[in-house]
């Protein structure tokens, strides 16, 4: 009467990929000279393993805490007392981790991408609840698996936030020379010469607008010659892909220390690509903007800006009412047709143009990770207040990313973040009897996941002694 009979055991895979990494050494290390009696190792556990397969907030990571088959010896009051302790060990601890996955997965760092994006977290302040952001820098190797991340407050620009991240990695992740990939919001003159310039003598691969270019580039651009399909030859005018490059001289401004700003030149080339699905999927978002613009320009008072959103890039000479918000007046902007055209810049001049194509798609890795971050981890709203413990919060998700990518790295990325999280979810059991489990789950992907880690998850029943042998061998 009245029992939990119900448990989790795909949780042995998360186990797996958190004691080969170490992290319970690390953990019980820090741990150590402190004052409190709590386990800060068991309570990091329950954490990850909560944010990857039942997230939520660290309430209800405690409450749940009896789906494991764990002896998770701790109060609520101690997982919140531990979070300020997680944030202070947080640098630490990133730093540990890239050496466990350098020695033990091997990390391929000559190319780092990297990217921002911002989360939203609830702060009750005199009895006002309301919303703040915080932003999140992220830096991922080759493989796509996370390998250094700062946080921001939510005003600080795209921009500003690159060479603290860049340079933390550079000096205390023993990269050697990198190629950092970046979106264009992070393209400056300043950034690109804190890569290539003075002694740092590393590289890029940018996207670049084409949008926003000079007249001299979109001529370029859409300029028919010179483009050649993936195979070399002449593009046909049907074609579904092609690319042209050359290789420029173009002027940076830079900021030095004085303060003021100077020109400098660098060499870079330019690879610009055309597709036909990025072509029709941008045209159809387009028309229904510009059916909307047409509408605003033919009667604006019926718009607001807010009402207006989206729209206003097709428009100029744009007049608001400040009070209300309403829109007077609105002219078409002449439309420049760059759907499906893309422009990247790197620095690395012998690279051909499809590895430049191919090394801008690995950043589309990372908007993944953020994705996979959002959602799948639901790593927003963050459901604290403290700025230690926010830092907490987001070092629990670092490390629940870093396991999951791990895991889809053993695998050889055969399955989705969210189908493995959706198995390893579903690798449950329920006690018949006394000390005997029926588990009811097996697919594909559990026994791919099973086979790259040493783990059987294909027995129909197992006695409560076999899986505690299980879970002890996982750990060591």
């Amino acid at each position: 009467m009245n029992a939990e009979g119900r448990k989790n055991f795909g949780y042995a895979a998360i186990l797996k990929i958190y004691h080969e990494l170490s992290l319970d050494d690390f953990f019980k290390n820090k741990a150590r000279h402190e004052p409190f009696k709590y386990n800060t190792n068991s309570i990091m556990m329950l954490l990850t393993t909560s944010r990857l397969l039942s997230p939520g907030s660290k309430k209800k990571a405690f409450e749940e805490k009896g789906r494991y088959f764990e002896r998770f010896d701790f109060s609520l009051a101690d997982v919140y007392r531990a979070l300020s302790h997680f944030a202070k060990v947080a640098t630490e601890c990133q730093r540990y981790l890239h050496e466990q996955i350098a020695t033990k997965y091997g990390r391929n760092t000559r190319t780092i991408y990297y990217d921002v994006t911002n989360f939203y977290f609830e702060i009750d302040e005199a009895d006002d609840r309301h919303n703040s952001i915080v932003q999140m820098g992220l830096a991922m190797d080759a493989d796509g698996i996370p390998l250094h991340y700062e946080l921001f407050p939510g005003n600080k620009l795209d921009k500003e936030t690159f060479r603290s991240v860049i340079g933390e990695v550079r000096k205390k992740y023993d990269t050697g020379r990198v190629v950092v990939v970046a979106d264009m919001g992070i393209i400056t003159g300043d950034n690109i010469y804190y890569l290539t310039g003075g002694k740092n003598l590393n590289g890029y691969v940018f996207s670049f607008s084409v949008r926003g270019g000079s007249g001299t580039f979109k001529d370029y651009v859409l300029n028919s010659a010179d483009y050649v399909e993936t195979d070399g030859r002449p593009a046909k005018e049907d074609a579904d892909f092609k690319m042209k490059s050359r290789r420029i001289a173009r002027d940076i401004n830079v900021t030095l220390s004085s303060g003021k700003t100077a020109k400098k030149t660098v060499y870079e080339k330019q690879v610009v690509f055309w597709a036909k699905k990025y072509a029709d999927k941008a045209r159809a978002q387009r028309e229904e903007l510009l059916k909307k613009t047409k509408a605003l320009e033919a009667d604006p008072q019926k718009y607001t800006l807010a009402t207006s959103y989206g729209a206003a890039k097709y428009l100029k000479n744009l007049e608001v009412d400040t009070e209300t918000g309403e829109i007077l007046l609105a002219t078409l902007r002449p439309q420049f047709d760059s759907d499906g055209y893309y422009a990247i810049v790197t620095s690395e001049l012998d690279m051909s143009d499809t590895e430049v194509i191919e090394t801008y798609r690995g950043l589309w890795e990372i908007e993944e990770t953020f994705r996979i971050t959002k959602s799948t981890l639901e790593a927003r709203p963050v459901y604290v207040s403290r700025e230690d413990r926010i830092g907490a919060h987001f070092l629990t998700c670092f490390l629940a990313l870093v396991i999951l990518r791990l895991i889809q790295k053993k695998i050889a990325h055969r399955f989705s973040a969210a189908k493995i999280l959706e198995c390893l979810n579903s690798i449950a059991c329920s006690n018949e009897q006394e000390n005997i489990y029926l588990f009811d789950y097996r697919s594909e992907i559990s026994d791919v996941l099973g086979n790259s880690l040493g783990i059987d998850f294909t027995k129909k029943r197992l006695r409560l002694g076999e899986v505690k042998n299980i879970l002890a061998t996982v750990k060591k």
